[in-house]
């Protein structure tokens, strides 16, 4: 009782903050509302982790932080004496893929073998719905032409963790959820850079080979590295398996407030579209994806796995995409939106399916 009344008090200092932020942003004094909106956020995030229902929103909440503070304060995430942090962004996403490597065995490759139908539905999905989705909302856009193609580029990127965790929440398939991941992996460095070339081609250069080297550098080794080394040291190194998802999570924030602060000016220009248009490519993910698995005699248990899979997206690996196209602050830009938008979603579907009994069984 003592500790909810703890969390109850930051929840309502954060409430005040944001009182305050207001109180500038309304007479049209924003910037004095930084250091106000970032303490909302903070405060927020702390407060979420006394609460059952909502401390799962606590680390999006603390990228909304970071968020701000890279809006407010650029010059701090871009360099400090003549390093650029951007060069942090392709050695933190292999570190994540190592981790999600670490994360895998050999047998979740297997899958393919043991539920055939719905691994080629969820492929086939995950390559159709969300590239063409956002070549036309990159059509559509009136975006300058390396800001649409991020939409593209999120697109044609395959899924994530994230939804290994959403699947596993919502009651979902999650072996089939893993299978797909690990699937949809391993194809990226074959099917991202030919259908980036094929949808994304009109709007900036594709360099379909060195696309292809990016992915293997940046996803395929580090995850066979952690594939290797969790067959070797498995259950033998239990402080890596606990490490990894705190560093991973922690990967993620930094590699999206570098983004931001690069990104800055763009953002403030076409943001509020940008992120209308973000939403409506995730969504469209998760509903397509589910009615069409539907359609092709998927049970529902796999429908909403499949829906997972194909509207939430490996930001991570757009965003180092973007990072070795040399385009961080422009293309990189939707990867970056996309992210902490889909854990939001995610986690918002997924508790819905969690209270819904599958109909079909």
């Amino acid at each position: 009782m003592k500790k909810e009344i703890i969390f109850k008090s930051i929840i309502g200092a954060g409430l005040l903050c944001l009182l305050l932020a207001l109180i500038f942003i309304i007479p049209g004094n924003i910037e004095q509302a930084a250091i106000p909106l970032i303490l909302f956020f903070v405060l927020m995030g702390i407060g979420f982790r006394g609460f059952e229902k909502l401390k799962g929103f606590t680390y999006t909440t603390m990228i909304f932080a970071g968020v701000t503070a890279a809006m407010y304060y650029p010059e701090y995430f871009v360099s400090y004496e003549g390093y650029t942090y951007s060069n942090l962004i392709t050695p933190l996403i292999q570190i994540i893929m190592f981790g999600m490597g670490t994360s895998m065995a050999f047998k979740d490759f297997a899958g393919v073998i043991k539920m055939p139908k719905g691994v080629f539905i969820g492929l086939l999905s995950q390559f159709t719905i969300m590239p063409i989705t956002g070549f036309i909302l990159a059509s559509l856009s009136n975006f300058p032409a390396e800001i649409a193609a991020g939409l593209i580029l999120i697109g044609c990127s395959p899924s994530g963790l994230a939804s290994n965790v959403m699947s596993y929440l919502a009651k979902a398939n999650l072996a089939l959820s893993i299978t797909i991941t690990a699937i949809s992996t391993l194809l990226a460095p074959f099917l991202t850079p030919l259908l980036m070339k094929l949808l994304a081609g009109q709007f900036v250069e594709i360099d379909v080979l060195d696309m292809m080297w990016s992915i293997i550098k940046m996803v395929i080794i580090p995850i066979g590295a952690g594939l290797i080394f969790n067959k070797l040291l498995s259950g033998k190194a239990k402080w890596l398996d606990d490490a990894m998802p705190i560093v991973s999570m922690a990967g993620i924030g930094v590699i999206i407030v570098i983004i931001t602060a690069a990104g800055r000016d763009s953002l403030l220009d076409i943001g509020g579209i940008l992120i209308v248009l973000v939403f409506i490519h995730n969504v469209m993910g998760y509903n397509l994806g589910f009615w069409i698995s539907k359609w092709l005699g998927l049970s529902e248990r796999d429908a909403r796995t499949v829906a997972l899979e194909v509207g939430m997206q490996n930001g991570g690996l757009a965003s180092g995409l973007a990072k070795e196209m040399g385009k961080l602050a422009t293309i990189g830009l939707a990867p970056a939106v996309f992210g902490p938008l889909m854990n939001i979603t995610g986690s918002v579907l997924a508790s819905y399916w969690h209270r819904k009994p599958i109909k079909d069984e």
